[in-house]
């Protein structure tokens, strides 16, 4: 039976002022504020507003960045600065706060644990560096791979972190002890993104082999569905706020919007049908606002979509 609603789109904007591609958002969903960064080591905010054009200068670090993370309850926006270390900036008094130094690394990824005020990021040398706060020290760096780890997700009342890696492994850890719960192969090459699902059944994961894979985590962590979602890697995946959609996004170009509980493809962004990006479709966030969804790309620019259900 065909899937009933599906979401039309709009493209509302497109925000410009990047000087290099941009490789991560950040922000809170119900918020129409976010943040994003990218090889030229500006910082920037920007509001999801339809009319929103300017975004405003947050912060310019040395080298590039691949991952932000806003706190919103600490007053915080948290940048992954590539081969330096993690630095908070405090965005109610816009200045730097903290800078925590780590190995010399790329910085893929940054969870933040509220229940263990603990913050986990992913390396580019195989290390899982983990920050206490309030002070933002690190507490411990555990060598998991002689490969990059790429992604990390949180699932705070399994009490367990989930680390995928360029060694194609995907590691289940227990939140508290690190202790590695269970390890398997997750694809047939680098793991860039992983997510829970809503209800916290499932372990969304894909990455260079363009596949989205869904882990039945009742069952062994079994492999529930395997899909050739896009034609190049995928970079990211993301679910919306109501949990009625996951989109992911991918180095072929385009933005694709699937059931969240079937899987069903519902829609595909791109710019010969939406005036979509032009290159590399690095990072997806949704402001929660009147069914919004942002990207951001290698083509310097950051796009703001409406999203709205159809029966078609």
């Amino acid at each position: 039976m065909p899937f009933l609603h599906r979401p039309q789109a709009h493209k509302l904007t497109a925000l410009t002022g990047h000087l290099d591609c941009v490789y991560t958002l950040a922000g809170t969903p119900g918020s129409d504020t976010f943040y994003s960064a990218g090889a030229d080591g500006l910082v920037a905010a920007w509001h999801a507003a339809e009319d929103a054009q300017d975004g405003e200068l947050v912060a310019k670090v040395e080298n590039s960045v691949y991952t932000l993370l806003h706190l919103p309850k600490l007053d915080l926006l948290l940048i992954g600065h590539n081969f330096q270390g993690v630095q908070g900036i405090s965005l109610s008094e816009k200045k730097v706060v903290f800078a925590t130094a780590l190995p010399p690394a790329a910085i893929f990824d940054m969870v933040y644990s509220e229940a263990r005020q603990r913050l986990y990021v992913a390396l580019g040398d195989g290390t899982l560096a983990v920050l206490r706060a309030p002070d933002w020290r690190v507490e411990t760096l555990l060598r998991l791979s002689d490969k990059s780890l790429r992604c990390l997700a949180l699932h705070e009342e399994r009490g367990e972190l989930a680390v995928g890696g360029s060694d194609w492994q995907l590691r289940l850890l227990d939140a508290d002890s690190l202790a590695v719960r269970r390890q398997w192969e997750g694809g047939t090459n680098s793991i860039f993104t992983a997510a829970y699902s809503p209800d916290g059944r499932y372990l969304l994961t894909a990455g260079r082999d363009a596949h989205l894979r869904r882990w039945d985590l009742a069952a062994d962590c079994t492999e529930q569905l395997s899909i050739v979602a896009h034609l190049f890697t995928i970079n990211h995946l993301a679910f919306s706020p109501d949990g009625s959609l996951l989109a992911t996004c991918s180095m072929d170009k385009s933005i694709k919007l699937w059931d969240a509980e079937t899987l069903q493809l519902l829609r595909v962004l791109d710019k010969a049908r939406h005036a979509g990006h032009g290159t590399s479709v690095n990072k997806l966030f949704w402001p929660g606002r009147q069914n919004r969804l942002v990207s951001c790309s290698d083509d310097r620019s950051l796009a703001v979509w409406q999203l709205t259900m159809s029966n078609d």
